[in-house]
């Protein structure tokens, strides 16, 4: 009798080593491992992992390049709805989860795979990610998560490896980095702890720019197309470019603290310079195209939007439609934001946008009015406070 298939979400990591050594030897099934890049791995680092998966018996290994994806399917909307979780994070590696859940099933349904695994522990949100797509895209396929299940130690899991003859260095690192197209989230002792923060050396990218430095975002119906006049049609090399430019200030680091899906209070650094900036630019230039009822209702939704994508609900139906209204918005969202780069902090200096409700000819704001004279304010101004004044006299006729 063959052999069952079972497809590993793998990344190299001690967790899915583990994973891919007990799934042979424990369960005897026939292990394919398959790692989902959504812009965070260089193609150095893709080989390598490529080559432990082969070390530890896998019958196959895929790697499932989704970048592009990941931006058309969420990059982009994240940015027409300046999305920042608790107005903090710009839900930066989490937000890949979902899409590296639905490559590895589709992978998995692909080689007519009998089950997919992953590495992730009981204490964290990726565990509801990667289930619950898997149970929603292909629930005829077991789901076996070894790490979680046995509730298994590191150094149980080092051990084991070194007794199925594999030895590699999984000395535990002071700081957890998972870097993403969207930014890099950074774990380490002083995040579980909430009176502290992260020290200077914790971050990946060091502060190497001490001068100011001018930096042109131009975006047309709210993608960004250019960056200092250069037009990037790869809106993911556009990402990282701007990302190339302000990581050297040290712009975009912070702390979230936030609610995680399983109900617990969770504390994470991260730094993201490219989402940070973009956003700002991004939001600056929509304050200059869109009306007072577009912003306001636009931030609701993309309020929602954020936290149903943060919560592992992004294959609910009403994702598509919020989606769909961000994109009406973004119709008249063309033009040139600039901002002045500086080490740990930026400037939004301006924007060019012949979108720009301010100029009109109906009057400059503070200066003069064009379209309508002094007895039409007064008017508008009586009648404006008639609600209020109608309040205050019932209130006094009850005194």
């Amino acid at each position: 009798m063959s052999k069952k298939r079972v497809v590993l979400a793998f990344s190299g990591g001690l967790d899915t080593s583990f994973c891919a050594k007990y799934l042979s030897v424990e369960k005897g099934y026939e292990v394919y491992t398959a790692i989902a890049n959504t812009g965070g791995f260089s193609d150095a680092e893709l080989a390598n992992i490529e080559q432990r998966a082969y070390a530890l018996g896998a019958v196959k290994h895929a790697t499932l390049d989704i970048t592009q994806t990941y931006y058309e399917k969420s990059i982009r909307y994240m940015v027409y709805g300046n999305i920042l979780r608790n107005g903090t994070y710009p839900i930066s590696v989490s937000s890949e989860r979902i899409f590296q859940a639905i490559a590895i099933i589709e992978y998995a349904k692909q080689i007519g795979a009998d089950a997919v695994a992953h590495g992730s522990t009981g204490a964290g949100n990726d565990q509801v990610r990667f289930d619950l797509t898997f149970q929603i895209l292909a629930p005829e396929i077991e789901i076996i998560t070894p790490t979680r299940d046995m509730t298994l130690t590191r150094e149980y899991e080092i051990n084991y490896l070194k007794q199925c003859g594999f030895e590699a260095d999984f000395t535990k690192m002071e700081y957890s980095i998972n870097k993403g197209l969207w930014g890099t989230s950074i774990g380490g002792k002083e995040t579980l702890h909430s009176e502290q923060t992260l020290p200077e050396e914790a971050y990946p990218s060091q502060i190497t720019a001490t001068d100011e430095e001018h930096l042109k975002l131009g975006f047309v119906k709210g993608e960004l197309h250019t960056i200092n006049g250069e037009v990037y049609e790869d809106k993911v090399e556009a990402i990282r470019r701007v990302e190339a430019i302000a990581s050297r200030f040290g712009i975009g680091r912070d702390m979230h603290i936030g609610d995680t899906i399983i109900g617990i209070k969770g504390r994470v650094g991260f730094e993201a310079a490219a989402p940070m900036v973009i956003i700002a630019a991004h939001k600056m230039l929509e304050k200059h195209t869109l009306t007072k009822w577009q912003m306001y209702w636009k931030e609701q939704i993309a309020t929602w939007y954020g936290m149903f994508l943060h919560e592992a609900q992004y294959l609910e139906p009403v994702m598509r439609d919020m989606e769909a209204m961000l994109t009406s918005t973004q119709q008249n969202v063309t033009g040139e934001v600039e901002l002045i780069l500086r080490p740990r902090n930026y400037t939004l200096v301006g924007v060019e946008s012949s979108f720009d409700l301010m100029k009109t000819d109906f009057g400059e704001y503070g200066e003069v009015n064009k379209a309508w004279n002094a007895d039409d304010v007064k008017g508008f101004t009586k009648i404006l406070g008639n609600q209020m004044k109608i309040y205050f006299n019932v209130q006094k006729r009850n005194e």
